[in-house]
């Protein structure tokens, strides 16, 4: 079983499973609002066959709204009642484009086409493409990619179960809609790995994942692949983390001085502006021990600020509960009081 510093448990305690590589997929688009604000999205269906292709919105707590139909024959829209005309338009280019114009905030929302196959007996859907409508005062020209910052695994879980666990910490994103997950460099195939949910801090995101790795992996190196619609230039970062066996011999007398409780190495190194590939790697040192002299207290520091502040908001909550408490009791107390003496 993997062992967590409990000083992360508050992040780490709701966690999903990651399944799916979803490279291909476009998640989310954000747009301002305004009268001439407009936003366009792509159908991925193969439509060779189609004759029709609906187009639906979904808003949490809502029933998908189906808004029109496009009939592929007379490239023709069928509106649904009550939906304005000029708002929404289709329209054939490399593939079937759905346009929505003048956004307004109220336009936010999950889209996504859907079609009946030929025989007509099941109904096929693309995937979603959630539409985020910042309000007026949001900046969206400022770099909200996430920012990720690197845990390696601790000499403890290393020596005991002779497993490792990487860490990838994201954050300062928006919008909130993120895809992670982890590769061995060099392969194909998607890893399973585990996740927390997104959490909003102020106007912004963040999000952990982290691999557990055993046998011969600990020796390979693995990246954390980040996609994200804000990412530089539209493509992932990959995130590398160094072989878990490297530099371990070395660092342990380093390590012991950061004491029991930081059990984890971490590097604040931003994704390099410079790279000439398309895809962003952000690696660690080539030793853990250098990794360790450079950011021992940026560590110290952002695990202090980060516990303080769940710490605080924990204790806030209890206080709650417990004024709540005695409040109740005091009212009791005080009605029994009275009628006694009556």
């Amino acid at each position: 079983m993997m062992q967590v510093p409990a000083l992360l448990l508050v992040f780490l305690a709701p966690v999903t499973q990651v399944s799916s590589n979803t490279e291909g997929e476009k998640m989310s688009i954000t747009k301002a609002t305004g009268s001439g604000s407009s936003v366009e999205i792509i159908c991925d269906l193969i439509t060779q066959t189609l004759k029709y292709i609906h187009w639906y919105k979904y808003q949490e707590g809502t029933a998908p709204q189906r808004l029109l139909y496009y009939d592929i024959s007379y490239s023709r829209v069928r509106l649904e009642s009550g939906v304005s005309e000029g708002k929404y338009k289709v329209y054939k280019e490399k593939s079937y484009t759905f346009a929505i114009s003048n956004l307004q905030e109220s336009d936010s929302g999950m889209y996504y086409c859907a079609a009946w196959e030929n025989a007509g007996w099941k109904k096929i859907f693309g995937k979603a493409t959630e539409l985020i409508v910042a309000p007026p005062d949001r900046d969206l020209d400022i770099d909200m990619s996430p920012k990720p910052t690197m845990f390696l695994p601790s000499i403890t879980e290393i020596k005991h179960d002779n497993t490792g666990t990487y860490l990838c910490l994201l954050e300062n994103f928006f919008p909130h809609v993120i895809k992670v997950y982890w590769r061995q460099k060099g392969g194909n195939r998607v890893l399973p790995s585990q996740e927390g949910n997104t959490l909003k801090t102020a106007d912004t995101y963040m999000k952990f994942s982290w691999l557990t790795v055993s046998g011969n992996s600990m020796g390979k190196e693995h990246m954390c692949i980040v996609k994200h619609e804000k990412n530089k230039r539209g493509t992932n970062q990959e995130v590398l983390f160094p072989p878990v066996n490297e530099g371990i011999d070395s660092t342990v007398e380093d390590l012991s001085l950061l004491g029991s409780k930081n059990n984890f190495v971490t590097t604040t190194k931003p994704p390099n502006d410079g790279l000439k590939d398309k895809k962003k790697q952000v690696p660690v040192g080539n030793s853990t021990k250098a990794c360790l002299k450079d950011e021992n207290n940026t560590l110290q520091l952002q695990l202090m600020n980060t516990s303080a502040y769940y710490t605080y908001l924990l204790l806030l909550i209890k206080s709650t509960v417990y004024f709540v408490i005695i409040t109740s009791c005091m009212f009791r107390t005080g009605l029994w009081g009275n009628q006694k003496s009556s």
